[in-house]
């Protein structure tokens, strides 16, 4: 008789392991089917880039955006809310239009900076000077006083608008070499010329609005064809306008060679005070282990010379899309899985440091975040972030996830802690499990991070699909683990620079009320 119940026991759990094993291979099956026969990505790219548009913080677009998203994950069942964190300026981009009017006429491609106050109706005219070349600041200051009424272009011309690949494949190693050394000669020459007005980039800007100068001209080139990196304006009373790199080097060569060019600038843009900032937060409540958590990270904001696409619209939509689907194929998860769409990612973390300082029970009771933020790539990298036993639970999730997905993937543990870059290292600071899904490049740094070209034409919805399986299949994994994940640190490295051992990374105070000063 006890043999026979042994056997039965035995049995028993065979055949409850087979089941178990069973029904996880058709959660992972569903969410793949899901993801690639059912896909909403395309949808929620347009609707989050096209119609809502940019998502600057302290402007209408972002607060629509946080107010989008509750509507969506609600309509798919999924609780959801804006919380508060702080306030920030709020600030709503109009139309920007320049217009060289002599020597001749034309349209120049040119847009405002961020927070760029505006001109008055129909805009204002003015001749467009180049910045001195002085030997000493008492020269400078002489200089100033010609500039009432006068456009300044305040960026050093580039030598060459063909990014460093083009010269790479087409010139001669010996032109190549040649245009490198002259570009660092002017790069240095330009350096050394700031220092001697008695100014820096930080306090120039200031110095030529007092001096009377209409407006501010740059070109803040992206080492990319066409793309110039958008920030913000560094002046308070007059338009601070970014200009194409072609355009601008016209207008500089214009200008130094006696042709006296006159632009009209229109830049219209309204100052709204201070508002408040939110992060969007939606939840699937556990079924077992509540107190625990899962979270979807990806930063909502963006900087507005585009869409903000790749930066971060394709983070946001993918862990929409895990989201969605899990709450289709997973409906009652053992552990809470949270979406942290967090704002103010772009001025230093601010969404998901603050998310961090108000919810320690969370932080607390993290298995693991995910975190996806670094453009349209499939994820090639993952790191285990300096904890110690992260090699153990992320590869055996990741051994769930279909083989066409990892293949493209590199694991390196236990790895480092990251101190920022984006919203994971608000959490790792804290000494929480979060995680870098580390994308292909797809020339992310030249041509679409903070770019006038970060836009919807730039996704590539089949390696954000890619991500939507993995990060789905990881989250599903991460709940159903019957063990909690271990925090436990590595002992850091000597830092090879300084000769001094490493430290981790201490968390980040938000700013939480910015942007007005």
């Amino acid at each position: 008789m006890k043999k026979a119940l042994q056997l039965f026991a035995f049995l028993f759990l065979i055949t409850t392991s087979l089941a178990v094993a069973q029904s996880q291979e058709e959660i992972i099956d569903q969410i793949v089917l899901e993801a690639n026969e059912n896909s909403q990505l395309e949808e929620l790219a347009h609707h989050l880039l096209d119609v809502i548009g940019p998502r600057l913080v302290g402007t209408p677009q972002q607060q629509n955006a946080h107010n989008w998203a509750v509507e969506l994950f609600e309509s798919w069942g999924i609780d959801a809310r804006n919380e508060q964190y702080g306030t920030w300026r709020g600030w709503e981009r109009g139309i920007t239009h320049v217009d060289l009017l002599q020597p001749r006429v034309v349209t120049l491609e040119a847009m405002q900076l961020a927070w760029s106050p505006t001109t008055p109706e129909g805009g204002i005219e003015g001749e467009v000077v180049s910045m001195p070349w002085v030997d000493s600041t008492e020269e400078f200051e002489e200089w100033l006083t010609t500039i009432d009424g006068k456009f300044v272009l305040v960026s050093m011309p580039q030598p060459t608008g063909r990014p460093d690949y083009n010269w790479e494949e087409w010139a001669t190693e010996e032109s190549f070499e040649k245009m490198r050394l002259d570009r660092e000669e002017q790069m240095q020459a330009w350096r050394a010329n700031i220092e001697n007005t008695g100014y820096n980039q930080r306090s120039l800007p200031t110095a030529l609005e007092e001096a009377g100068a209409a407006g501010l001209l740059m070109s803040n080139w992206s080492r990319g064809f066409g793309t110039n990196k958008i920030f913000g304006a560094a002046t308070d009373n007059i338009p601070h306008i970014d200009v194409l790199l072609e355009d601008y080097g016209m207008l500089w060569r214009l200008a130094e060679n006696g042709s006296n060019p006159v632009i009209r600038v229109n830049a219209q843009s309204k100052d709204m005070g201070e508002v408040p900032t939110f992060n969007t937060i939606a939840e699937i409540r556990g079924t077992e282990k509540p107190d625990e958590y899962i979270i979807l990270s990806a930063h909502y904001d963006s900087w507005d010379g585009g869409t903000g696409a790749t930066d971060n619209g394709t983070g946001s939509i993918t862990m929409m899309e895990v989201a969605r689907i899990l709450k289709k194929v997973y409906p009652n998860p053992k552990r809470t899985i949270l979406i942290g769409l967090w704002g103010g990612e772009e001025q230093g973390l601010n969404g998901s440091s603050a998310f961090v300082a108000d919810n320690p029970e969370i932080v607390d009771g993290l298995q693991a975040l995910f975190n996806q933020d670094n453009g349209t790539g499939r994820v090639a990298n993952i790191s285990g972030q300096g904890f110690l036993h992260s090699y153990e639970y992320l590869t055996r999730w990741l051994s769930a996830v279909p083989r066409d997905v990892t293949q493209h993937i590199e694991t390196s543990f236990p790895g480092l802690p990251s101190g920022g870059g984006s919203d994971h290292s608000s959490f790792v600071s804290a000494g929480a499990p979060g995680f870098m899904m580390s994308s292909l490049s797809w020339d992310y740094y030249s041509y679409t991070w903070h770019t006038n070209r970060d836009t919807y034409d730039k996704i590539v919805f089949d390696d954000v699909r890619n991500n939507v399986v993995l990060i789905a299949t990881m989250a599903y994994m991460a709940s159903e683990d019957p063990e909690t994940t271990s925090r436990e640190r590595r002992v850091l490295p000597i830092n090879p620079r300084t000769g001094e051992q490493m430290t981790w990374p201490n968390p980040r105070t938000p700013n939480r009320q910015g942007g007005l000063d």
